[in-house]
């Protein structure tokens, strides 16, 4: 049963100050919840516990060797490079 020590206890530890409206108002409130949790407990869902919504598979390809992207192709669009690599900031004095 939720009664007005329970509001202002909850209130309390969530740090909020309560008026005497919003007292009532809230224990009502908590009344309703905890009625939804005792309807919930009635049903028998008979659904096995799942940790994701869809099966899980590896969608990673087989690494296996193959010829890569031509060096120029790559470079460009790079906005610097230099000697046939990628050239970026100096990061190290």
């Amino acid at each position: 049963m939720v009664d007005r020590s329970t509001v202002l206890h909850v209130a309390e530890l969530a740090k909020i100050e309560l008026r005497e409206d919003e007292v009532e108002k809230f224990a009502r409130d908590f009344k309703k919840i905890l009625e939804f949790f005792d309807k919930l407990d009635e049903i028998d869902p008979d659904v096995p516990p799942t940790y994701h919504v869809l099966p899980l598979k590896n969608v990673f390809r087989k690494d296996e060797p193959k010829e890569s992207l031509p060096r120029e192709l790559v470079l460009m669009n790079a906005k610097h490079k230099e000697e046939g690599y990628f050239k970026g900031p100096k990061v190290v004095e």
